[in-house]
């Protein structure tokens, strides 16, 4: 077999990958990536440190670049600051080595536009293993006194979406189902346009975020993924308690997205939406937090309002109130699986 073997990257490919890696400019970082090295030491200062893992098991074109952007995205959603990250990348056996060479450009790439240093992680080349798997962890700090949690949505509180849905799920199908929505009808224009929501409006909220906190009077935020934007509002509905009342029209649903939904039969409310960020904020603030966030050019509209619990989590559209969806998986895995 060609290619890269089974075990650990060759010696002097690694060397050659991690000489890229500059941490000089991050004086926080005591020891990062470097041969030999199986740890990193950071010194936080006196803040609080945030952590967040999460693989990439859809995309590979761009895993390298989706790791950093949604691990980071969990961190943002505390009210933290991204700061370094680590990466376990699994190569399968026989692979190119422009390969990890690429991953490891996007690592870099994705950590540079966040401000974030690339400070470890593991290498392996893997049998049996049909594409490359990365798993990442970020690590961020946020001040004392000053984190957000899902669970921290209040009675009374306005429910924030900023950008749209589906992001991340129209640019996987664009990418991974693109001959399928051709068969379909699709439109070469529309798959264009989805296949670039990676980069416009992108999948990153560290903006949003880092805006509403900002502005104030932000009480929880989370970043809805697997299982759409209705499962994200489920999930802050059930850590806080509360029940929750939507409009549906006030949901900004990309025209892309809908499209490819529609053809192949999906739910747009149930199909993976990172670059978006739910935030539940004193309604005394949510309208700034909206008008700050639509200044620097995002879109954000007020989608409802948290209530009591025994209020259950209700969505109107057309006049009619009807309960809001729920998906026991994600409408992308469902179609991958089906």
């Amino acid at each position: 077999m060609s290619g890269l073997k089974a075990g650990k990257l060759p010696a002097d490919l690694l060397a050659r990958l991690l000489k890229k890696v500059d941490t000089s400019g991050d004086p926080s970082v005591v020891l990062g990536p470097r041969p030999g090295e199986d740890a990193a030491v950071v010194d936080p200062d006196s803040e609080l440190v945030v952590a967040k893992m999460d693989p990439i098991t859809f995309a590979t074109d761009r895993i390298g670049w989706y790791a950093v952007q949604v691990n980071a995205n969990d961190v943002a959603a505390t009210g933290g600051t991204p700061r370094w990250f680590l990466a376990t990348l699994l190569i399968p056996e026989g692979s190119d080595p422009s390969l990890p060479e690429a991953v490891f450009e996007q690592l870099q790439s994705a950590c540079k536009s966040l401000n974030v240093s690339l400070i470890g992680g593991h290498t392996e080349i893997t049998v049996d293993l049909p594409r490359p798997i990365l798993s990442g962890a970020m690590l961020g700090t946020v001040r004392r006194g000053e984190a957000i949690s899902t669970a921290g949505a209040q009675f009374g509180d306005d429910l924030i979406l900023t950008s749209g849905i589906a992001v991340e799920g129209a640019a996987i199908l664009a990418a991974q189902a693109s001959d399928r929505l051709v068969e379909l009808g699709m439109s070469e224009a529309i798959l264009g346009r989805a296949a670039k929501f990676l980069d416009e409006p992108g999948i990153s909220v560290v903006k949003d975020a880092d805006i509403a906190m900002a502005v104030g009077g932000v009480h929880s935020m989370h970043d809805p993924t697997e299982g759409g934007l209705a499962t994200g509002i489920a999930e802050v509905c059930n850590a806080s308690g509360l029940g929750v009342a939507v409009n549906a029209e006030s949901v900004h649903i990309y025209p892309e997205a809908a499209a490819i939904c529609e053809a192949l039969g999906l739910d747009v409310w149930g199909l993976i939406a990172s670059g978006a960020l739910l935030i539940a904020a004193d309604p005394a603030r949510s309208g700034d937090i909206v008008e700050a966030v639509r200044v620097e050019g995002r879109e954000a509209e007020i989608i409802g309002k948290l209530t009591a619990s025994s209020d259950g989590l209700s969505i109107a559209e057309n006049g009619r109130l009807s309960p809001l969806p729920e998906f026991e998986r994600d409408e992308i895995a469902r179609y991958f699986g089906d």
